[in-house]
């Protein structure tokens, strides 16, 4: 399962930005420096990028940068937890979650009248799994535990949350750099979430 690429050249072409652009952009930390893959060619030595990734956020940074500053962006982008906590009546406002999906999360940690943003996330992405019909409730019981045991375990810049199933069977686990995976035949891989997209989605609804 290794991620598509792009080289730098057919990336410039696709998308029309500049070559001083794409560093300035990179400089202000709204495109993450690992993203820049240096790889040997008969030409010599060149730079690719994760093509999913690098022209998702272009293409974000191109519809939001016309009513925000570069370091305004690069705080959207930033994958850094923040200190803010919400009530359920603002996370049902901002369009993080929807009702069922609090309540269920609510039965399996507890009440609460704030919500982290950590647990926030988690509502977030239980919210999208959940309402994709990709998982069930039951599943969705496993994605929650897993997120709250082992969130703060890995590095949210490159992690991704991967839910698998084969012969109705199905288990999900938290994977840090892995732009590799390797599963036993008739595996099939349901959900492949990177946690620092869903970070970033959030953060727009956020502030």
């Amino acid at each position: 399962m290794s991620q598509d690429l792009i080289s730098k050249k057919d990336l410039l072409d696709l998308t029309g930005i500049s070559y001083g652009q794409l560093y300035r952009w990179k400089r202000k930390n709204l495109i993450p420096e690992e993203w820049f893959i240096r790889k040997s060619t008969f030409t010599g030595q060149e730079t690719f990028f994760p093509k999913v990734k690098i022209l998702e956020r272009i293409e974000k940074i191109q519809l939001m940068k016309e009513n925000l500053s570069l370091d305004e962006l690069a705080d959207v982008f930033s994958p850094e937890l923040t200190n803010i906590s919400l009530s359920k009546e603002e996370i049902l406002k901002r369009s993080i979650s929807s009702k069922p999906i609090i309540d269920f999360f609510i039965e399996n940690i507890g009440q609460l009248t704030e919500f982290s943003f950590e647990q926030t996330l988690t509502i977030y992405i239980l919210e999208k799994m959940l309402q994709s019909g990709d998982i069930n409730l039951e599943e969705g019981k496993m994605v929650l535990h897993v997120l709250q045991e082992h969130y703060r375990k890995v590095d949210s810049k490159t992690a991704e949350l991967i839910f698998i199933r084969k012969l109705g069977m199905s288990t999900c686990f938290l994977a840090s750099n892995s732009d590799e995976l390797f599963f036993e035949k008739g595996t099939k891989v349901v959900v492949r979430l990177s946690l620092a997209s869903c970070l970033e989605e959030l953060k727009s609804k956020w502030t």
